[in-house]
């Protein structure tokens, strides 16, 4: 069954029990490119940002209190659950996300007509445009829901690294008392403990993790009440700084008015910066993961220091062999993180005077990789990174076997000694501590002090 809208362009059949209006069929017949509906926390960031609108337009007078509190009201449904199914706009729509501005007005006013109960779209008494939408432009209200999606984003984003980095530290801690060799070219250098590396590798991503704590502090300044060119034009006096308080005040984020509205509307330099902090974050996961898989690699004819936990089982034709899957996965989900980073740069140089529209697929891309990291990184922790284990025995006739070792001694024998008992201790196949011992060079407690020493 359905009822009959209207909108600007003329009559359009809507479904019953649909709470959406005549923009949202429309649209609804030409955006389906992704079959991905737009993220749910740009849902919860709108809904908020028309609940404060309609606050601050009340307020002021511009808006009738029945109205106004009626719209409130339906926010308060939507933020709590209710209609979470009634924002179908593809997460690719219309320039300027126009489309799912609409989708959200037409939503609010016919479940607030409902409320007051008027039937769903009766608009002649509260109207998507001239009421939810009162003050208010696409071109300010989807950046401003596009920063405060990205930081309630954030939340678990962050989270997820917390936990990432103190598994980190534990196995830092576990393996600071193991030798191993070294390896810079992939070749064999000076010795090192495999805790100090886990070590770095925790500290890596700490920074990664201040970076993008930087980045998304800079999206706390937001565009609400620019309205369409940056002018404020249509928002009575006052409005922006009310509309934004409110804003702060639902969604405990302390939001502030950007510096130069038409500078918030022309640019999108702030998500360019978040994501590529989330790019950097990538690529370093990308390095961490695929240093346990090359650590683990083997086990026999590999370099067999790590063992990894066995998730399921590693071939179909091989019995028994384990891969690294989960730091597979890990790898691939950060490169598809490093290509959204490419699409959001693409659209953040795509702004054209007064405006930049591209901001639906910044939405996909930057808040897609968010999640993607934060659904995934404790997984990675709890079923791989937890697990791992040394391989001490191995490790210890590493350091023990390697002729690399001597270069520890060279500041006491000399680079041509150093030199020479390398060559002789490859070709006999003997340790260094071996062969400086046999020769009377220095005795095994000074060899094993300087080691110690060296490696700290």
């Amino acid at each position: 069954m359905y009822r009959v809208d209207r909108d600007s362009l003329g009559e359009v059949k809507v479904p019953n029990d649909a709470y959406y209006g005549p923009f949202t069929v429309r649209a609804l017949e030409h955006y389906n490119a992704t079959a991905q509906r737009m993220h749910v926390n740009m849902v919860k960031a709108y809904v908020m940002i028309k609940r404060s609108a309609a606050l601050a337009n009340m307020q002021l007078g511009a808006l009738e209190k029945e109205r106004g509190e009626a719209i409130v009201r339906a926010c308060d449904a939507i933020l709590a659950g209710e209609l979470l199914d009634q924002f179908p706009i593809d997460a690719l729509n219309s320039g300027a996300g126009t489309a799912f501005n609409m989708n959200v007005n037409e939503v609010i006013a016919n479940k607030a007509l409902e409320l007051l109960g008027r039937s769903k779209g009766d608009y002649s008494y509260l109207h998507p445009n001239d009421h939810v939408n009162m003050s208010q432009s696409s071109n300010d209200t989807f950046p401003t829901a596009l920063h405060l999606a990205i930081l309630m984003s954030s939340k678990d984003l962050v989270a997820a690294l917390d936990r990432l980095i103190s598994s980190l530290h534990r196995k830092g801690e576990e393996f600071k008392h193991i030798l191993k060799i070294g390896r810079t070219h992939l070749m064999d250098a000076l010795p090192v403990t495999l805790g100090s590396e886990f070590h770095a590798y925790a500290h890596a991503i700490e920074d990664a993790r201040r970076y993008l704590l930087d980045a998304l502090g800079e999206l706390k300044y937001i565009a609400l009440g620019g309205t369409a060119v940056g002018t404020g034009a249509n928002a009575p006096k006052g409005y922006r700084e009310l509309a934004i308080r409110y804003l702060a005040e639902i969604s405990s984020i302390d939001l502030k008015p950007a510096r130069d509205m038409q500078y918030a509307l022309q640019s999108r330099l702030g998500v360019a910066y978040v994501s590529s902090c989330l790019r950097n974050l990538a690529l370093e996961l990308i390095r961490v993961a695929n240093d346990i898989r090359l650590m683990a690699s083997g086990p026999l004819a590999g370099l067999g220091e790590l063992t990894i936990p066995a998730v399921h089982a590693g071939s179909s034709i091989m019995p028994g062999k384990v891969n690294p899957s989960l730091a597979e996965c890990l790898d691939m989900i950060c490169f598809n993180v490093v290509g959204n980073d490419l699409s959001t740069a693409l659209a953040v140089q795509a702004g054209q005077l007064e405006l930049n529209v591209m901001l639906p697929v910044m939405a996909r891309c930057v808040l897609d990789s968010m999640d993607m990291l934060s659904r995934f990184i404790p997984v990675f922790v709890e079923h791989m990174l937890d697990g791992l284990k040394a391989d001490e025995q191995r490790l210890k006739t590493n350091v023990e076997n390697n002729p690399i070792m001597v270069t520890l001694l060279s500041p006491y024998i000399g680079y041509i000694k150093a030199a020479e008992l390398y060559k002789e201790a490859l070709k006999e196949g003997v340790s260094i501590k071996h062969l400086v011992v046999r020769k009377g060079l220095m005795d095994e407690k000074r060899v094993d002090e300087i080691i110690r020493d060296a490696v700290g």
